[in-house]
């Protein structure tokens, strides 16, 4: 494996994103609360640029103890990353679909050494 410098940890904050290429990889690294994740930029579902779509907040839905819709509100802890094309959305601490357990885009470990993100290739 090879690690490519991303940018300075202090540069990036939660929900930034740098895009990289490798030879023929196009690489998202995005910012997460605390935490770095690195992704190739296809979506499994048409190869749409995934890398390029927004980060949201989970959206929970909250029931009765009838089973029955009361609210759905934006999480406080769990992001995901959605496609720009079709709307697929994607868990940054695995690369799921949240629905879909087998459905999941790329990703690459990534590092900080003194305060330099790294994604290994």
């Amino acid at each position: 494996m090879t690690d490519i410098y991303v940018d300075d940890a202090a540069n990036m904050k939660h929900g930034d994103r740098r895009l990289l290429t490798d030879g023929r990889l196009e690489i998202g690294v995005f910012r997460i609360g605390d935490a770095f994740h690195a992704f190739l930029n296809s979506c499994p579902h048409q190869g749409g640029p995934v890398c390029q779509g927004k980060v949201m907040p989970k959206v929970e839905e909250f029931l009765s103890p009838e089973q029955k819709s009361i609210r759905m509100d934006f999480s406080t802890n769990e992001f995901h990353l959605v496609c720009p094309w079709h709307g697929y959305e994607f868990k940054f601490e695995t690369g799921t679909h949240p629905g879909a357990s087998d459905v999941r885009i790329r990703n690459f470990p990534t590092k900080v050494v003194e305060g330099k993100v790294y994604v290994s290739v």
